[in-house]
């Protein structure tokens, strides 16, 4: 590993962040300049137009001083592309995801570039109990609970306001009980995109009752290209010096470890793919890389990953206020599905790295809370920012 992408990463780490822009605009309607846009990044607007559930989908985009791009569709609140430039200056989409608002809907594979609620991520055996009252969720994922249920916020609606060119806020109201959780949710999700090429996703909810919230984005990422092959040359580090191990179904056992001397030790710069094929039980359990770290104490100025392609150079650092990052290295990827570009989702050519609280966190009490009270407002922002590393 060279040592300008180290140097790259340590100053990274006192980068400031912007706030999120006023979210108080009416939605602005997708004018011509848009539509070439969309044209322009290979998806069009159109094959976004369709009524869900009673409500109309669409597509739009953000575009920043430098033409970076990015489309989302409300249709569960989803980052359909993101073009950002490589180390030559072509701008490169680094998302995966589908053409058309039926291509995610029909997908084997649901949470491509999904919002991600109510509770991101696994809950033992679907159940939890709050205030001495027990809760009973869908198991959709084995025994276990994953990413909010049978109907999470991956499939639904979600009401859109364009802000501003570079500003898209998205606003859902789940109801209580909706997927087996407690208490009235209104959420707000912001997508922003900043002049240096972040990607900010900021993120509200408040409840009526007591509840459970964890809260997330599901973009699979390829920083070679979201058609460009396998992602295990990219290189990536990640701030934790701890991880939660997992059981044969996914769940953690509770306990922390030390990612020391382990696959799982992303304090330097490691390639995905040197380490994934060793005898190593996490790695069995996961199918790969599929495991919560446990951040180190960090500011939000301060990276908690970062990604480099090894063919593009595009660099993403990751910043979040939460507690854990989710490295998923794209284990389920099975060709079963047909992608932007007339591609398929090949194994192991995109990756996720999903900034959250700890899985489980609901029945593991020495796990940091998910609790939120009615009064209350849950608030996080991640960021995904883009640039480059010229070394060869």
């Amino acid at each position: 590993m060279n040592t300008h992408f180290r140097s790259t990463f340590l100053l990274l780490t006192t980068a400031g962040i912007l706030g999120m822009t006023a979210c108080e605009s009416t939605q602005k309607k997708t004018d011509d300049k848009d539509s070439l846009t969309t044209a322009a990044a290979g998806v069009g607007v159109q094959q976004f137009k369709k009524e869900i559930d009673g409500k109309q989908t669409d597509l739009f985009t953000l575009i920043n001083k430098d033409s970076a791009k990015a489309l989302i569709t409300n249709y569960g609140g989803r980052l359909v592309s993101l073009k950002v430039p490589d180390k030559e200056g072509k701008l490169v989409d680094v998302v995966a995801g589908f053409d058309s608002v039926t291509g995610y809907k029909d997908s084997t594979e649901p949470y491509f570039g999904a919002t991600i609620g109510r509770y991101g991520n696994r809950i033992a055996k679907g159940k939890f109990t709050l205030d001495g009252k027990d809760y009973t969720l869908f198991t959709n994922n084995g025994v276990n609970t994953l990413h909010g249920g049978k109907k999470g916020f991956q499939d639904v609606v979600w009401d859109a306001k364009q802000i501003n060119p570079q500003t898209l806020q998205l606003d859902y109201v789940s109801e209580d009980m909706e997927e087996g959780f407690p208490g009235q949710l209104t959420v707000t999700v912001t997508y922003t995109l900043k002049d240096d090429n972040a990607l900010e996703i900021s993120y509200e909810a408040k409840t009526d009752k007591n509840t459970i919230v964890n809260l997330t984005n599901h973009a699979f990422f390829n920083l070679n290209g979201e058609s460009s092959g396998s992602i295990l040359n990219h290189q990536v580090m990640i701030n934790a010096d701890l991880y939660t191990p997992i059981d044969s179904t996914f769940i953690p056992t509770g306990k922390l470890e030390s990612v020391k001397g382990t696959p799982f030790d992303f304090t330097s710069p490691k390639t995905i793919g040197e380490r994934i094929k060793l005898k190593n039980l996490q790695l069995t359990n996961g199918k790969g890389y599929d495991h919560n770290f446990v951040l180190k104490k960090h500011a939000n100025t301060d990276p908690v990953a970062t990604v480099r392609g090894d063919k593009s150079g595009i660099l993403m650092h990751v910043y979040t206020d939460q507690p854990g990052l989710q490295f998923y290295s794209g284990n389920f990827m099975l060709g079963k599905n047909t992608m932007k570009g007339n591609h398929k989702d090949d194994f192991r050519t995109a990756f996720a790295m999903e900034t959250q609280h700890f899985p489980d966190s609901p029945n593991q009490p020495s796990f940091p809370s998910t609790l939120l009270k009615p009064g209350e407002t849950y608030r996080t922002k991640s960021v995904y920012r883009f640039s480059v590393d010229n070394v060869k």
